[in-house]
């Protein structure tokens, strides 16, 4: 099969369950991944002969996208942040959401005096992929980052993107529900948490809700905001003189959440939206 009836064919097979952009998208990945071809290819190159072996993962990719299987499972890896990232069913794949409250957190660091006097000290709560800390860790090289997740089949996953993205990072096994406290005080700790609850699910597409880890993604009804109860409660004992607390938030939840922060006393509590005008971040200071 030629490349652009290979195109064809694609197409057809998927049209009825992802809109055209996403399809080429994804055509565009796989031809990259799988042939070494680019995007203009398909206009240079539109007669390239497909060999048989490659055809035939090409097709057994296409009976997973039909599943609606992520494509980042299915060729094992992501970007976040500009950088590369091996992803599997047990981390969340990497969002652009959270690449804001990266950039966030950045941001603040220049306006930290900490940062000119002294190496930060930084945690991540529940890291997942560990996108998060390697991202600050690519950024800051001044800081020492920690960071923590319950689930051991995560924290593997964690440390191959370290070692892929040439940084240290400490990672944790601990789960932070049951954790009476922190091991050391951070001027920074910042958590992306679980909080999609459970009456939300029938807004979650297929695709996550069947392939994503429910672990990192799901809270119950009854207490939703229990993960950033927890975290701040042990970050005001944990973070340092003028230290800060990040969170990415359900956009349903933000005042909520906020006044979880001015219970425990925080100050300077801010409420932040994201690129699609829904409340996603806060960051408050001890």
């Amino acid at each position: 099969m030629i490349l652009k009836q290979f195109r064809t064919h694609f197409k057809n097979e998927l049209s009825e369950i992802y809109p055209t952009t996403e399809i080429d998208s994804f055509f565009f990945l796989l031809i990259d991944e799988y042939l070494g071809l680019q995007r203009i290819d398909t206009v240079l190159k539109p007669d390239f002969k497909i060999d048989e072996v490659k055809l035939s993962t090409l097709n057994k990719v296409l009976k997973r996208l039909k599943k609606q299987e992520p494509i980042q499972y299915i060729i094992g890896k992501t970007e976040f942040y500009g950088y590369p990232f091996l992803v599997d069913e047990n981390t969340l794949i990497p969002r652009p959401e959270t690449e804001e409250l990266v950039e966030w957190i950045l941001n603040e660091v220049d306006n930290l005096d900490l940062a000119k006097n002294k190496k930060l000290n930084i945690l991540d709560i529940g890291t997942g992929s560990g996108c998060i800390p390697i991202a600050l860790a690519k950024n800051l090289k001044n800081a020492t980052i920690s960071a923590i997740d319950v689930s051991s089949k995560a924290l593997k996953m964690a440390k191959k993107n370290a070692e892929l993205n040439k940084v240290n990072i400490n990672f944790i096994e601990k789960d932070i529900l049951t954790a009476d406290n922190l091991s050391e005080s951070y001027d920074i700790i910042v958590s992306n948490p679980p909080y999609v609850r459970e009456l939300e699910k029938a807004e979650i597409l297929n695709n996550v809700l069947e392939n994503e880890p429910h672990l990192a993604l799901f809270v119950s009804d009854d207490d939703p905001l229990v993960f950033y109860n927890k975290i701040a409660e042990l970050a005001k004992t944990h973070l340092t003189k003028n230290g800060i607390l990040f969170f990415e938030i359900n956009q349903y939840l933000g005042l909520e959440t906020v006044s979880i922060l001015k219970e425990k006393t925080f100050k300077n509590i801010v409420l932040k939206k994201d690129l699609f005008k829904n409340d996603r971040m806060i960051k408050a200071s001890n």
